[in-house]
């Protein structure tokens, strides 16, 4: 049985094969007719497209490699997701690097992306990387798109945390609370916590702007979880003074203080309000008021800027110019400095865990 090639889809079609693939993969620029005639010729030959093939010519595997710190939290899963989805539809695989917030795993993960060299490009996901370990990773050769705060030299996504803490603040401040405290989310030398920093600056940002002491005992460290979030603000809520309201600088954070008051006979929002970051699906549930930060679209953005730079890689190998075929360093540096961090729209959604303060609301009723 004659097995059919690219050269005679692109015979058939009319077209170069260095048009014929990028028409077939997805990528590069092709006109839509062109393309169309293209996949024509490519269902009456019965072409099926073989990657292992190709990747013997290319030296591109149709793999992109995705590291997390850990990939059974709710924000990792669903940047995760959003990569996937953009991946698929243009047949590219997706590698998943889980380092478990764990110093050893990371450095295996860098250096077999160093000695192995199977990968097409490469999303680092909220990992806080030193001077050398960014220099590694950039050593590749390969494409690098950052999900989360800036890396230099390298693009990346993410969203504006200061204007996320400060915009959340502002809404408690304007309700009249002010005894706010703060859950941030730590530190974690493995992952890109520069957010806790940002989301606490802007949280400080709008206390004193509104001329409202931060008081050092209602800012309280969690690790971003539920659970540690539920146990800390148990101990915040039991103070002989508490606050009226809280900021917590994650969704899964918020709820468990929600839970927290609960557990102490309070009632939220008239004994204490509550709002969070994230736009996590239990948020609803539990009528949190949040800063929705859309981590699945963070993931497909940071995936369709790695398949653009491929796309130009694929156009230099067809097309056989001056780099021929090599892989050409594509890690952002050739971009001007303002481009390298995209800041992606976020959404503020009132529920019903943030009103005026019961003393307030007193005052209110009496006027």
């Amino acid at each position: 049985m004659t097995v059919t090639g690219i050269k005679e889809v692109a015979a058939r079609a009319g077209v170069s094969v260095g048009t014929a693939s990028r028409a077939l993969s997805g990528n590069g620029s092709v006109a839509a007719g062109t393309r169309k005639r293209v996949l024509t010729a490519a269902q009456e030959l019965n072409f099926v497209r073989s990657y292992n093939a190709s990747s013997l010519v290319t030296g591109r595997s149709r793999i992109i490699g995705v590291i997390v710190p850990s990939v059974d939290r709710w924000y990792f899963a669903k940047v995760v997701a959003g990569i996937a989805e953009e991946l698929i539809t243009v047949g590219y695989d997706l590698a998943l690097y889980n380092i478990f917030s764990d110093r050893d795993h990371q450095d295996a993960v860098l250096e077999d992306f160093l000695m192995r060299q199977r990968l097409d490009a490469v999303v680092p996901v909220s990992l806080e990387l030193t001077p050398e370990e960014l220099t590694r990773m950039l050593s590749i050769r390969r494409p690098v798109v950052g999900i989360g705060g800036p890396m230099p030299g390298v693009p990346t996504i993410g969203m504006d945390h200061f204007a996320a803490g400060s915009l959340a603040t502002a809404h408690l401040l304007g309700l009249g609370h002010e005894r706010i405290a703060h859950v941030s989310g730590g530190i974690d030398p493995y992952r890109d916590f520069n957010l806790t920093d940002q989301r606490q600056a802007g949280f400080e940002h709008e206390m004193k702007k509104a001329g409202v002491p931060v008081r050092p005992e209602w800012i309280i460290a969690s690790d971003f979880t539920l659970q540690d979030a539920h146990q800390k603000a148990r101990s915040l809520l039991a103070m002989p003074e508490r606050p009226t309201a809280v900021f917590a600088a994650s969704d899964e954070m918020a709820i468990g203080v929600i839970l927290a008051a609960r557990d102490l006979g309070l009632h939220v929002p008239y004994d204490l309000s509550v709002v969070g970051i994230d736009g996590h699906e239990l948020g609803e549930t539990f009528g949190l008021t949040t800063i929705q930060q859309f981590p699945r679209q963070q993931g497909q953005q940071a995936a369709r800027k790695l398949l653009q730079k491929l796309s130009k890689k694929a156009v230099a190998f067809d097309e056989g110019n001056e780099t021929g075929g090599r892989d050409v360093p594509t890690t952002g540096g050739s971009l001007p400095p303002d481009d390298l961090h995209e800041l992606l729209d976020t959404k503020f959604l009132v529920r019903n865990s943030t009103a005026v303060p019961r003393s307030r609301a007193r005052d209110l009723e009496r006027h």
